[in-house]
């Protein structure tokens, strides 16, 4: 081996090492609070075995109830992007955490729709910028030739949710449904994954750093590999001479990757919210089994997104490490709904679109991050997001008012399985030229 081939493999080493021990101090505190985030979103999914009964909601209700929470997310998401940006990650991850577990706690007070409609409308606000931010926080970490494996890791949290989630949600309905406490299954359920929020957003504010320039348990020589990896990143940035706000609203490619995650999400937030009354009309009763069932999928998910993104780093390649999932949840979803006679293929259909549905999330984003300029990162992507998040109202809201005028979900799943396909054809146009 020449001297410069071992000088470059010690350096190499030294900068794994680096990485490795960022990615062992922010990742499972990030990962943890990402999936009670998203365990506090899409929870009414449970929710709703009981408390549609209980308070006499149509499917309608619950379906504009589950999705008005992203009218909020959406009109806040990039002011609270750059507010993280102005005020800190630190203090404003600590102060959304805080907001929204408050306010999905206080789900449990709900007894008319306009109640639910109004809570749903501010979690989602104060939810907003948590997502985007802790993408940009990770992207000011962390090096794009990095990010596919880190993003894999963060948002392996959604499955996680659904896995842990599920058969947690399942037995508080079933333990509780006698009304302990004065208070139905449903309400516990609130309660006890709503609370726990709020303490990790003040653990938030002690145990984040706004930048590793401020991260005191770095040494210097460390500091300096980071530094040389953003500066290098900064150097293959597209450049651009237009104001933030200009840049990112007059950029097309902008508006065009908001539609791809908007497409990825309207297949992700269609398995999360209809799952389990999905599994329910498969013929199973119980709440605990529908909970079991439910977290197959998201299993299989979460290892299928670990492997994914190890390989879209592994090979530098992302055109096809995104396309692929996406087309994966588009025939799950067409599996499923083409076999309800069946639960078991219809549970392997479902299986199918929650793999391929959820790893679009995490492939996705490493590829915004690599091809906007900083000036467009903080807002641009925040807009992207609330772009996608829009499906997080209308996918479900649709497939709720289809189920109440047809009385079967299979007319929404058909139109969301092609949406999901369109957006991966519009993916593989986007990437073209993408080499990180």
């Amino acid at each position: 081996m020449s001297q410069s081939a071992a000088a470059t493999r010690a350096t190499d080493d030294v900068r794994n090492r680096v990485y490795n021990r960022i990615t062992l101090r922010l990742i499972p505190f990030i990962f943890v609070c990402y999936l009670f985030n998203y365990l506090d979103r899409v929870n009414v999914g449970f929710a709703k075995l009981q408390m549609l009964d209980d308070l006499k909601f149509s499917e309608t209700v619950y379906g504009l109830g589950a999705g008005i929470f992203f009218i909020g997310y959406v009109l806040c998401g990039v002011p609270s992007n750059l507010a993280l940006s102005r005020f800190g990650p630190r203090r404003w991850i600590a102060l959304m955490m805080i907001a929204w577990g408050a306010l999905s706690t206080c789900l449990l007070f709900v007894t008319t729709p306009t109640h639910f409609y109004a809570l749903r409308l501010f979690t989602g606000a104060a939810e907003a910028g948590f997502f985007p931010g802790v993408v940009l926080y990770l992207s000011q970490w962390f090096p794009a030739s990095r990010r596919g494996r880190i993003m894999a890791l963060f948002m392996s949290a959604i499955p996680v949710s659904g896995l842990l989630g599920s058969p947690l949600s399942g037995w508080i309905l079933n333990h509780f449904s006698t009304g302990q406490g004065g208070l139905a299954g449903w309400q516990w359920m609130f309660l006890l994954q709503g609370l726990p929020t709020v303490v990790l957003g003040v653990m938030a504010y002690f145990l984040l750093s706004d930048n590793f320039a401020h991260a005191r348990w770095l040494t210097v020589s460390e500091r300096a590999v980071l530094e040389a990896d953003q500066a290098s990143d900064r150097a293959n940035a597209p450049k651009t001479e237009k104001s933030p706000l200009q840049e990112v609203f007059r950029n097309p490619s902008i508006w065009a990757f908001g539609l791809v995650y908007f497409c990825i999400q309207s297949g992700v937030y269609a398995i999360n919210f209809w799952l389990p009354s999905i599994i329910k009309n498969l013929g199973f009763g119980d709440n605990m089994v529908i909970g079991w069932l439910s977290a197959i999928p998201y299993l299989l998910a979460a290892v299928f997104m670990l492997l994914v993104g190890r390989s879209a780093d592994k090979h530098r390649e992302r055109r096809w490490h995104l396309a692929v999932p996406m087309l994966m949840g588009a025939a799950g979803l067409l599996i499923a709904v083409n076999f309800p006679q069946s639960p078991t293929i219809a549970i392997l259909g479902l299986t199918i679109a929650t793999m391929g549905a959820l790893t679009g999330l995490p492939m996705f984003w490493p590829v915004p991050t690599a091809m906007l300029s900083a000036a467009a990162a903080a807002g641009g992507l925040a807009l992207i997001n609330s772009m996608g998040q829009m499906a997080g109202f209308l996918s479900p809201y649709v497939v709720g008012f289809v189920k109440d005028s047809t009385g079967s979900t299979d007319l929404a799943l058909y139109l969301l399985a092609a949406v999901i396909g369109g957006g991966s054809l519009l993916a593989l146009r986007m990437t073209r030229a993408l080499r990180v």
